[in-house]
């Protein structure tokens, strides 16, 4: 039998162990979520307001709240689609692109999943993207390669990364 194995039925019998050791101080008829209804006939009989409200990414909820207001990135950024390229920071568009991408996909990990944050997160990754596409092709079309535009963004993305950094040690070092 190899190691791995050994592990995972050490983990699913410490599971189980806990399971038993804790299962007296659970409310009667609980189901192991917080916020699951242990009888099905009353969540049934709850308005569509009631459940939106008593929802695990309801209205009363930093889930729903968060995603709302993130919307304002969003459409500050489809508002800059009318502002020339060369107008633009390769390093906010940068950012926003990478934190829609990272977002989207942690808003399929969490418990609960929330699928409102995972929508405006994907849209905020677009629009990042074809931001960040106008940024390449109008250097592309200042410098006529490709790669020097690349290059270009690289220095640019590195510099403002070592000034981030520098900012960030003298604080540290003002604060001590």
């Amino acid at each position: 039998m190899s190691s791995s194995r050994v592990g995972l039925r050490f983990f699913q019998n410490t599971r189980a162990a806990f399971r038993n050791a804790y299962g007296p101080f659970r409310r009667p008829g609980a189901q192991g979520f917080r916020f699951q209804s242990s009888d099905a006939a009353a969540a049934e009989q709850q308005s569509t307001f009631q459940r939106l409200w008593n929802s695990p990414v309801g209205v009363k909820t930093v889930h729903f709240w968060a995603p709302v207001m993130k919307w304002a990135l969003v459409i500050a950024g489809i508002s800059d689609l009318s502002r020339p390229a060369e107008k633009l920071s390769l390093t906010q568009n940068g950012a926003l692109m990478a934190t829609g991408c990272i977002w989207t996909r942690w808003c399929m990990i969490i418990t609960p999943k929330n699928y409102l944050l995972a929508a405006v997160n994907f849209f905020l990754g677009c629009v990042g993207v074809v931001q960040v596409g106008r940024i390449f092709n109008y250097r592309r079309s200042l410098d006529g390669s490709s790669t020097a535009a690349v290059k270009d963004m690289e220095h640019e993305v590195a510099d403002d990364a070592k000034a981030v950094a520098a900012q960030a040690k003298a604080a540290v070092h003002k604060s001590a």
